[in-house]
């Protein structure tokens, strides 16, 4: 193995817009279930507590998939691997006989990809959890794969090493 690094999704910034959905949704569910049965009725509607509970268990659910999910990118002597866990059940290797180039570049996560996770923009497909720094790979095919990393300039480094380069 020629390079090792997993990301996962850390930014405080992420983490506030999740409790601040959080909240607003449960703020949301409370006070419509202040206007529909008023201050002095007690007790809510079963279909209320449902609509709660599952609101809960799906924020839940959410929540603990972006904390667990994690991106994994080796460059071994024959391969670049990436593995988005729990996206892929696999990892996906990309033979680096089918690289023809491989660049360190900035890029703007929102505006080229619409985000990080595994996206689809213009410029092909970018596997990324955070930041703006990552390795544009140029396939023999013409497609294009962005790798997010927080240390592009060691994984450009490992694939120009792994190409002979």
């Amino acid at each position: 193995m020629l390079f090792h690094e997993r990301q996962q999704f850390r930014q405080a910034g992420l983490w506030l817009v999740l409790g601040l959905v959080t909240g607003s949704v449960l703020l949301l569910l409370g006070l419509s279930a202040y206007r529909e049965r008023g201050p002095h009725h007690e007790g809510h509607a079963p279909g209320f507590l449902l609509v709660v509970a599952a609101a809960l268990v799906i924020h839940a659910a959410v929540l603990l998939l972006v904390r667990h999910a994690r991106l994994d990118v080796t460059v071994t002597a024959e391969a670049v691997e990436i593995r988005f866990a729990p996206f892929h059940r696999r990892t996906r290797r990309i033979p680096l006989i089918d690289i023809a180039d491989a660049r360190r570049r900035h890029y703007r996560p929102l505006a080229e990809y619409g985000g990080w996770g595994i996206r689809l923009g213009l410029s092909g497909i970018a596997y990324n959890v955070s930041g703006s720094e990552g390795v544009q790979l140029v396939l023999t095919s013409g497609r294009r794969i962005l790798i997010g990393s927080q240390r592009s300039g060691e994984l450009e480094a490992a694939i120009r090493r792994a190409r002979g380069g």
